[in-house]
This record gives C-alpha cells, sequence and structure tokens, in this order.
C-alpha cells in the first residue's frame, strides 16, 4: 500500500497533457505520474553506473583496468591502518 505522499504543482496545460497521456494509456494521472517519474528516475541512474564507449576509447580504458596499480603512498598508509573493531580483545 502507497503511504508516501508527493505533491506538486502544475501549470493547468501541463495537468491536462498528463491527464491525457494517462487516459490514452488507461492509467490514472497518479499512477501514470508515479511510472513516468521512476522510469525517469531509474534512467538518471543507470546513467551514472553505464555509459558507452567507441572502441578506441573501450581498449583505452580496458587498458588501463588491466594495467598493474601505480604507487599510492596515501592509499598504502590507509590500507596498514587497522581497523578499530579488528585490535583488543576477543
Amino acid at each position: 500500500m502507497r503511504d508516501a505522499a508527493i505533491n506538486l504543482r502544475a501549470l493547468p496545460e501541463q495537468r491536462d497533457l498528463i491527464d491525457h497521456a494517462a487516459s490514452l494509456l488507461g492509467k490514472n494521472r497518479s499512477d501514470f505520474m508515479l511510472e513516468a517519474a521512476c522510469d525517469r528516475a531509474q534512467a538518471v541512474v543507470l546513467d551514472q553506473v553505464f555509459f558507452n564507449l567507441d572502441l578506441d576509447k573501450f581498449r583505452q580504458f580496458t587498458d588501463m583496468l588491466d594495467a598493474p596499480p601505480s604507487a599510492n603512498p596515501g592509499l598504502e598508509r590507509l590500507m596498514a591502518v587497522k581497523a578499530p573493531w579488528t585490535t583488543g580483545a576477543a
């Protein structure tokens, strides 16, 4: 059951357009808007995870991933620190 409210204001012509599109799909305004917003939100999130590269850029990218890591003194210091939950009496 839905229990989180989402409120927004729209121009009458925006509301009418949304209502018309919703009716074409046999949906009510809320269901249509929620579905459309979730579709867009998912696309935005996926755009942050997946990206397209042409063949040359993809090869450069995979070469960088396959290359041995370069020296990183800061990371080495960080990794040498013992986690507080692993020290002490056990």
